[in-house]
């Protein structure tokens, strides 16, 4: 559900909403696993002691989720939730004032028309001081009456507030008393869980006692850092492993999560290893002193060579692709430029130029599909003169060896034999029933030396007779691997039928897949 659909459903101002769905207020909400959990005496305490002193019926402690407000606590109500549409807890936590108070709801724009003040609950008068854990506003203790009332004196206020507070802690205690009791569960499985890790996921594993200063980690830690296994490991010894680009940012990302950010991720290069050798690691402060400093925090590290690597291969095809799209509406334009001056009619243009394209896009698209590597000769070749050839009877003969073309052969080539298949349909050897062609290539010399040569024959069509004047067709023919150097392109009219002949040099070693 988008935020515009949200805001609809809800009802709620789009500052509140914006409040409402923050991921990372959600995300403290969700991680301490109170949500539709047991009444709890010590939050009930609270609720009670905040009626008495606020002299209200109603008294809650309230958690604001995205579709829905939920009591941890409630006093003089039945009802466990109420939808978000309906909270005046939600217009709490995203005000700015230490205690969100509403005199009289029913003279209120924001809850005139509100369902709890209209209907049977009829509430009058509101006040709300927000639940703050892990510096996230969570939800209020929040004090209601079903008369309207004078605004509290500032001592109520500020008991309103001092309770708030104390719920605050009291979901930060529990919650710390919960991650205890899970890191002696991981404790009790860990020898078996990193036997798993490691063999099932390639992870190494790790736990940092902050009391000691010491790392406990597993035969592979040490292995993937270049350290050696058999040593007591501290926190300072991972970092000076990483590489010097890289721990400054990782070392900060660390400092971060020890102050409160509690989730740690990082990646980074290990020192003195050629190539890279590159590592991620995701860790969790697990428990915390009263104080909040950090006491246990655990995390795995895996190796990410092989994806930075596709990552970097990816940004030099996008460098490449750049280049080629660059050149290539340099070559749309050309041809669109000098077909048009060898066009007598606006219909001779829009033919030749679309035919002329789909030449080139047939190319393009081959090359996508090789990420702009290269093509198969035999592969450009199919492509292009396919749709010249009858395919019951084919009249066009292929052959030659299996070799890779570079990005600007392909393209130059590709158009080539556009040219001279169309030609050939229109006018030569493809014309006449009985006409044929015969399309080969040979590759000549080793190593920096090796040259390939196509050869174009056709045969069995009308008498050629050198035409009068140079067509674009021709032209481009000549022209369309200008870009690669060396190459020479030769065309020529004989009687018995049009010959081309396409010299190019090749790289000494293809590129490997």
């Amino acid at each position: 559900m988008n935020a515009e659909n949200r805001r609809k459903k809800s009802s709620l101002p789009e500052s509140v909403l914006s409040t409402v769905s923050d991921a990372e207020r959600r995300l403290t909400l969700h991680r301490l696993g109170v949500l539709d959990t047991e009444n709890d005496p010590d939050f009930d305490k609270l609720t009670k002691l905040a009626a008495t002193i606020m002299d209200t019926p109603i008294s809650l402690v309230s958690l604001v989720d995205l579709e829905r407000q939920w009591f941890k606590s409630r006093h003089g109500l039945d009802d466990t939730e109420t939808p978000i549409n309906l909270s005046f807890c939600a217009h709490a936590i995203s005000s700015e004032d230490d205690v969100t108070i509403v005199p009289d709801a029913a003279t209120d724009q924001r809850f005139s028309d509100n369902a709890l003040v209209t209907g049977e609950m009829g509430i009058r008068f509101y006040a709300g001081a927000p639940i703050i854990v892990f510096g996230q506003k969570i939800g209020t203790l929040c004090v209601i009456d079903k008369r309207k009332r004078d605004e509290p004196s500032s001592k109520e206020l500020e008991q309103l507030k001092m309770l708030a507070g104390l719920a605050a802690s009291l979901f930060e205690l529990k919650d710390g008393a919960r991650a205890g009791v899970l890191v002696r569960e991981a404790l009790d499985k860990e020898e078996k869980r990193r036997a798993i890790a490691v063999e099932a996921a390639a992870l190494s594993s790790w736990a940092w006692d902050a009391r000691t200063g010491e790392i406990e980690y597993d035969a592979s830690f040490a292995e993937l850092f270049n350290l050696p296994s058999d040593k007591p490991l501290r926190v300072r010894d991972m970092f000076l492993a990483i590489d010097r680009r890289d721990w400054k940012d990782a070392e900060a990302l660390f400092r971060s999560t020890l102050a409160g950010n509690d989730h740690y991720f990082s990646e980074y290069r290990v020192r003195g290893i050629d190539p890279p050798r590159w590592l991620a690691t995701r860790g969790r402060v697990l428990a915390r002193s009263p104080d909040g400093k950090p006491t246990l925090l655990m995390g795995v590290n895996y190796d990410i060579t092989e994806r930075k690597s596709a990552e970097e291969r990816q940004r030099l095809l996008l460098r490449e692709i750049n280049h080629r799209v660059k050149n290539t509406l340099a070559t749309v334009q050309a041809l669109a430029t000098q077909t048009v001056r060898h066009s007598s009619k606006p219909n001779e243009f829009l033919e030749a130029f679309s035919s002329r394209l789909q030449a080139l896009g047939l190319a393009h698209g081959l090359l996508s599909d090789h990420e702009w590597r290269g093509i198969r000769i035999a592969e450009l070749v199919n492509k292009e003169v396919q749709p010249f050839d009858d395919a019951k009877h084919a009249r066009i003969a292929i052959s030659g060896p299996d070799v890779l073309l570079s990005p600007d052969q392909a393209l130059g080539v590709g158009l080539i034999l556009h040219e001279l298949a169309s030609n050939a349909l229109k006018y030569g050897s493809l014309s006449v029933p009985e006409g044929h062609v015969k399309l080969s290539w040979n590759v000549h010399g080793l190593h920096s030396a090796r040259r390939i040569v196509i050869n174009w024959r056709e045969e069995g069509g009308p008498t050629v007779s050198d035409p009068t004047r140079q067509g674009f067709g021709s032209i481009l023919i000549r022209r369309s691997l200008a870009k690669v150097i060396s190459s020479e392109v030769v065309h020529e009219f004989h009687p018995e039928g049009v010959r081309a002949k396409i010299s190019m040099p090749l790289e000494a070693d293809e590129p490997q897949y």
